[in-house]
């Protein structure tokens, strides 16, 4: 037998934190060594943090990598074990994302990474080259300084793995396992028998199983050791590192770490045996055969071994069952983490949430009720570092500490019902209902003085006051009256944020949390700079149908009643009177429901449906229930909503990333935001294959492009915020 202990890690680091990321760097190596463990793997660009971004465009930002590098070198950290270091490398006039080798205080090797990703979140090649050089490995000169420190010149910089005595080591760097061929192939025929893969992977609901399934996949039909290793939490943007670090042996999960946690390390580590992948590979025909006429991948030889013989004190990692949240779960655990990140790394002193008692602030209520409970458990686990935080942003006086989630939860969560006249009286109980039980400091506020204020001043102004509909107004008056309503919210909510903490002699200021959901920012289904304009928002990219069923799994598994009877209540923008014979409803106001904008969702981003094929697509899926000309028109209508609100998504709040539709305007989802809302030349196209599927011409009447067949969308049009500029 030949047995190997290896260790890998996730880390919460912090883009740009050096000192941050070092301390986390070296804890994991300590509890790696301490485990007994001689290969240890970290996160890519772990060094620097991966959200960098522009960074990586200063010298500054290499310059301190390799300082930090010098660091590790010049101490006992690497003694005896070899560590894959994540950071960028200038070599001659390009930048490159790399791993570094290093063991016994010696750089060993530097591998470039080869295929980078470039898509999605995703912005590699703006800041790096992707290597290319498949050949010999090249000699790469060290910056003086490190050469000087290390009394090293030189180190083997390219495409190629690392040959010791007793077994064959490489990387594969997070992108690379998901190409069309990837290098893992290539190296196990080369006898490569461990991967070390470093990754920075953000989460996106309904995605760990994809990540999974390519690492057991990689080693289960050729063997091998596949180590992963991720960066896990907020490190500075919109994204959520979900760690998740494993170690798969031909094919089977032997350790998984967390993929939401509180904790800034966790290692992770196994002891497998190499005789096993040999084992496999010796039994696979195909396998023998590519391997004898294979192409010759360079190495880098180390005169040391790595592995021990049989030995009964040292235990064989097993199989073990994978780990996997429910889209619920994700939803709590994912957002609650972030926030806690984004909160002890701001310097704010708590959250205010503009409460309104509907479904969406409703679920964001629920996720900082999730994250107090989160940190309770975690110190109550021992763990300092989130003690620390808590102490300092509960402001507990010397030796005090969380021990209840309610009690936190008073310190550092401001809820604020802001009702007025339209206001329901079952809202503004189910909003002080959900606010005891997650135990925020609530207040009770009406905005009507405020609104009529604002009212009074315009019709000093005009000569004019505006009308409700409902009282025999125009549509822009109607519409005009409730962005005034939306507007005073997000004022007084920035207001109340920064001046209460200072009425209730707390340090600091308060965050405020957003609270639309991805499908209202899709179709513009929110006033701009209401109180979707916030600092952060937890939920603004996850569906709200996915939100429903948060809240229903809330209800019970967070301990939050309240949360049944909020999802169970229709969604309702309440800005409008309420009259014997009239309600506002979101999904009359927006004449569409929110099932139909996840459809659309989809299949614009992540099917890449322009109209016309969403069209073609939405006749076959719809095709039993719709006419080919009502479904034109309701395609036609979404996209007419969704062009004139563009704009809305410039100024969208920073948002948690977690659905692949997110139609986020910083990075995510590129788009213009002036648009010819009549899209005349695809509608035309539309229009034409309607009129050759039955034979009737669907025509769109005047400049609104509205037909007689929009069910709904006259009533619609009346009171839709969304229209706002």
């Amino acid at each position: 037998m030949r047995l190997l202990k290896v260790a890998t890690c996730n880390l919460n680091q912090w883009a740009m934190d050096f000192e941050c990321n070092m301390k986390n760097i070296k804890t994991s190596i300590v509890q790696a060594k301490a485990a007994g463990a001689v290969v240890r793997l970290g996160p890519e660009l772990e060094v620097t943090g991966y959200g960098c971004e522009d960074h990586f465009l200063e010298l500054d930002t290499v310059t301190h990598a390799w300082e930090c590098l010098k660091e590790l070198l010049l101490g006992d950290w690497t003694d005896d074990i070899l560590c894959s270091i994540g950071m960028p490398v200038i070599k001659g006039a390009e930048r490159y994302n790399c791993q570094v080798f290093c063991m016994n205080r010696r750089i060993i090797m530097i591998r470039p990474k080869m295929c980078l990703a470039n898509d999605g979140n995703y912005r590699e090649l703006r800041w790096f080259t992707a290597w290319k050089q498949r050949g010999e490995l090249e000699e790469f000169l060290l910056p003086i300084d490190i050469s000087e420190a290390l009394s090293q010149e030189s180190v083997p910089f390219g495409y190629g793995y690392i040959q010791f005595i007793d077994t064959a080591v490489a990387a594969e760097v997070c992108e690379e396992l998901f190409s069309p061929v990837p290098p893992h192939a290539e190296l196990a025929l080369n006898g490569v028998e461990v991967f070390m893969n470093a990754s920075g992977s953000h989460h996106q609901l309904r995605k760990l199983d994809i990540r999974l399934n390519a690492f057991m996949g990689a080693t289960h039909a050729r063997g091998g050791v596949y180590m992963y290793s991720n960066q896990q939490g907020c490190d500075g943007g919109r994204l959520y590192y979900d760690g998740c670090a494993c170690i798969v042996v031909n094919g089977d999960v032997v350790a998984q770490g967390s993929q939401f946690s509180l904790k800034d390390v966790e290692v992770i580590t196994s002891q497998v045996d190499l005789d096993a992948v040999a084992s496999l590979r010796g039994s696979i025909s195909s396998f023998q055969e590519q391997a004898s006429c294979k192409v010759k991948v360079s190495s880098v030889y180390v005169p040391c071994k790595l592995t021990q013989s049989f030995n009964l004190k040292m235990t064989l990692s097993s199989p073990k069952k994978i780990m996997y949240h429910s889209p619920q779960e994700e939803i709590a655990f994912g957002p609650a983490c972030w926030l806690w990140d984004y909160l002890r790394r701001s310097g704010a002193s708590g959250f205010l949430l503009p409460l309104s008692g509907g479904a969406d602030s409703s679920s964001v209520a629920a996720i900082v009720g999730c994250m107090c409970q989160l940190v309770v458990k975690e110190i109550a686990n021992g763990d300092d570092q989130v003690k620390t935080d808590a102490r300092r942003i509960g402001n507990y006086a010397n030796g005090e500490f969380p021990t209840d989630s309610k009690e936190f939860a008073k310190r550092i969560f401001y809820t604020v019902f802001m009702g007025s006249e339209n206001s329901s009286e079952a809202t503004k109980m189910r909003a002080k209902q959900l606010a005891d039980e997650i135990g925020a400091w609530h207040l009770d506020v009406c905005i009507d003085g405020v609104v009529s204020a604002v009212l009074t001043l315009f019709q000093t102004v005009t000569g004019m006051r505006p009308r409700y509909k409902v009282d025999g107004g125009s549509n822009v008056e109607n519409l005009g009256l409730q962005n005034i309503q939306a507007r005073m919210r997000m004022v007084l909510a920035f207001m109340l944020a920064s001046l209460l903490p200072w009425v209730h002699s707390k340090p600091g200021f308060y965050l405020v949390l957003g609270s639309s959901n991805v499908d209202e920012g899709l179709r513009g289904y929110l006033t701009k700079y209401d109180c979707s304009s916030a600092d952060i928002n937890p939920i603004g990219s996850i569906s709200k149908q996915d939100l429903r069923l948060f809240l229903r799994w809330a209800a019970t598994n967070l301990g939050y009643q309240s949360l049944a009877d909020i999802e169970a209540a229709p969604p309702t923008a309440e800005l409008e009177p309420i009259r014997s014979d009239y309600s506002q409803l979101d999904e009359v106001d927006m004449g569409m429901t929110y099932e139909e904008l996840s459809v659309y969702g989809r299949m614009r981003k992540i099917f890449r449906c322009g109209p016309v094929s969403m069209f073609k697509n939405l006749c076959y899926k719809w095709g039993t229930k719709l006419s080919p000309a009502e479904v034109a028109e309701k395609v036609k209508y979404f996209f007419k909503y969704y062009s004139i609100n563009r704009h809305k998504m410039t100024v969208l709040t920073p948002s948690y990333h977690a659905e692949s539709y997110s139609p986020e305007d910083n990075r995510f989802d590129l788009r213009q935001f002036l648009y010819n809302s009549k899209w005349p030349y695809q509608f035309k196209k539309i229009d034409e294959i309607v009129d050759g599927l039955n034979g009737d011409s669907v025509a769109f009447q005047g400049e609104e492009g509205s037909s007689a067949k929009e069910v709904g969308v006259v009533a619609a049009n009346s009171g839709d915020p969304s229209a706002g500029l």
